[in-house]
């Protein structure tokens, strides 16, 4: 009869359960620690091509959200405080040395700057007492103005939210994270160059925030689906210009 050593056979019982915890982990979760998966939505078990798809169909449904951070587009730089839906978007830009408020309500658009952005750079009297009358009111942006498809743009949440959350190149999972103290999962296309969604692991997955590839930036998202007022400025806020708007001088 063989005999082991206590030494020897304490050895074996924990080589033993070694063996059977990486068998058992495979199927379910490890022996010890917890499945990073408890509690959540579910989505950070799934494959990157699946988060991809969940997150913009989720992102595409939602009636509203809030998007605040810079963009950079064609050599430009913009600072976004935007609440967008389906019917238009309010809040602010901001690029070069303006910062200029925007409210577009179906296809009317408005905008309202400072003195610096109505005098176009020129300084002379015209502009100035243009720029007078004008800081401080909404001006109703004409649809033939060669600056409304632009401007509209920062309120389109379709637009913004195409552009944004389209990665390139092969997508990839990343890292587990926390955006605002909720947990969330990257995607990325290739290893970030392509882009990187951080998507909730907490109700719907939803993005929560997005670095474009390439240096174009990194916006938040938040807000998803909340409700807010999106009105006309009344009668005595708004003023028009009567012409074409001038170029930003930032």
């Amino acid at each position: 009869m063989t005999s082991f050593a206590p030494g020897a056979r304490s050895r074996r019982q924990t080589l033993l359960a070694v063996v059977l915890c990486a068998g058992v982990t495979a199927a379910l979760t490890a022996c010890s620690g917890e499945d990073p998966d408890k509690g959540t939505n579910g989505v950070g078990k799934l494959t990157a091509a699946q988060i991809e798809k969940r997150t913009r169909a989720a992102a595409d449904a939602a009636d509203a959200v809030r998007l605040t951070g810079k963009l950079v587009s064609k050599g430009g730089t913009y600072t976004l405080n935007m609440q967008l839906s389906a019917g238009g978007g309010t809040g602010s830009v901001t690029t070069g040395k303006n910062t200029f408020a925007l409210l577009r309500v179906g296809d009317e658009l408005f905008l309202k700057a400072d003195a610096g952005f109505w005098t176009d750079g020129k300084g002379d009297d015209g502009s100035t007492q243009a720029a007078g009358k004008l800081q401080g009111k909404y001006v109703k942006v004409p649809e033939d103005d060669p600056t409304y498809q632009q401007l509209r743009g920062f309120t389109e949440k379709k637009t913004l939210l195409d552009g944004m959350l389209t990665l390139h190149g092969k997508v990839n999972k990343g890292e587990r994270d926390t955006v605002g103290g909720v947990r969330t999962v990257q995607i990325m296309g290739g290893q970030g160059e392509g882009g990187t969604l951080h998507v909730s692991l907490k109700g719907t997955p939803y993005p929560l925030r997005v670095a474009r590839g390439g240096g174009g930036g990194s916006v938040s998202l938040a807000d998803w689906g909340e409700d807010f007022a999106l009105e006309a400025p009344d009668e005595g806020d708004t003023v028009d210009y009567g012409g074409q708007l001038p170029k930003s001088s930032g």
